[in-house]
C-alpha cells in the first residue's frame, strides 16, 4: 500500500494537482495507523490510501484538505492521542478509547512544472535548454511537423504537430491542466492568436495552464481585440502575460529563455503574480 500511494501520489503530481501526503513516522499503544502507512489528498478533493481508518483518518484527511488551502508548499509533524479525556495536551485529542498516540507527518508537495512550447523555432529550442537544465518538463507544439519532432526535441514529453483546431478539440480543461504553462512562440501570428482564442475559451477560469505570449504591445493589442471580440470576459484575457519574460533587455533567443524561465519560476515560488 505505501508503494501504491507513493505511485499514485507521482501520478496526480504528473497531471499538474497538489497533492498532501500524510505519513505515519511514529505510533505507539492501541492505534489503527501503523509507521510507515500512507494517505494522500489532491487539490481536487481525490483520495488514495489508508492510514488506519476510523476517527483518525478523518481528522488527518480534514488537516490535509486544510494545508492544501494555503497558496504555498508546506509541512508540519502532528500528534494524534486516540483518548477523548486527552485535551489539553500538546497533540489532538480524538474521540477515542484506544489510547495510543500517532506522529504522522503532513506535507504538501506541488507539481514540477511543465511547459508546452507552442512553437518550436530558435526561442522554443532555446527554452527547452533551460528546462532541462532546470528539470522541468517540457512539451512542443507547432503546426509544422519539422518544429515540432522528435529529432529537434528528444527530450520533450509530447510532440504535437497539427492545426490549431484539431489541437484545441482534444485539449480539454481537465487535460491542459498537466500543463503549469503554455508559451506562443509561433512564427505566425494567426497561430498564436487562434491558439490564445482556444485556449482562454477552454480555461473555464483555471489556475492552469498559465498562457504567455512573446510579442510587442502592438502585438498584445490585436490579440486581445480578437479575443474580446470572440465573447472572452477581459478578467480572463487580462491572466496572459505578454510580453513574456522577465526585462533583463534579453536579445538572443538564449537570453529571452533565461527571462521567461526566471519568471515562471518566479511564478512558481508566489514571488510575483
Amino acid at each position: 500500500m505505501t508503494s501504491a500511494t507513493l505511485s499514485w501520489v507521482l501520478t496526480r503530481l504528473e497531471k499538474g494537482e497538489r497533492v498532501a501526503l500524510a505519513s505515519v513516522v511514529e505510533a505507539s499503544g492501541s492505534v489503527p495507523g501503523k509507521p510507515g502507512a500512507r494517505m494522500a489528498v489532491t487539490n481536487t478533493g481525490i483520495r488514495h490510501g489508508t492510514i488506519g481508518g476510523a476517527g483518525l483518518e478523518l481528522k488527518v484527511e480534514k488537516h490535509l484538505s486544510q494545508i492544501l488551502l494555503e497558496k504555498k508548499a508546506t509541512s508540519r509533524i502532528e500528534k494524534y492521542v486516540l483518548y477523548r479525556d486527552a485535551k489539553g495536551q500538546e497533540a489532538t485529542a480524538l474521540n477515542s478509547l484506544c489510547g495510543g498516540t500517532v506522529t504522522v507527518s503532513l506535507e504538501v508537495l506541488e507539481p514540477m512544472p511543465h511547459i508546452l512550447i507552442a512553437g518550436g523555432g530558435h526561442c522554443g529550442q532555446a527554452i527547452s535548454a533551460v528546462c532541462e537544465n532546470l528539470g522541468w518538463s517540457y512539451s512542443v507544439f507547432d503546426v509544422r511537423n519539422e518544429f515540432a519532432d522528435s529529432e529537434l526535441y528528444p527530450n520533450a514529453v509530447e510532440h504535437h504537430s497539427c492545426d490549431v483546431e484539431e489541437f484545441i478539440e482534444r485539449e480539454t480543461n481537465p487535460i491542459l491542466s498537466r500543463f503549469s504553462d503554455v508559451l506562443l512562440l509561433g512564427h505566425d501570428w494567426s497561430v498564436d492568436q487562434d491558439l490564445l482564442i482556444g485556449l482562454l475559451l477552454n480555461n473555464n477560469d483555471s489556475e492552469r495552464p498559465r498562457i504567455g505570449a512573446i510579442g510587442s504591445r502592438a502585438k498584445w493589442k490585436a490579440f486581445r481585440e480578437a479575443a474580446i471580440s470572440k465573447g472572452i470576459l477581459e478578467s480572463s484575457i487580462d491572466s496572459v502575460r505578454c510580453p513574456i519574460g522577465i526585462d533583463i533587455g534579453a536579445e538572443s533567443p538564449e537570453e529571452i529563455a533565461i527571462s521567461v524561465c526566471a519568471e515562471i519560476m518566479a511564478l512558481e515560488k508566489g514571488i510575483q503574480e
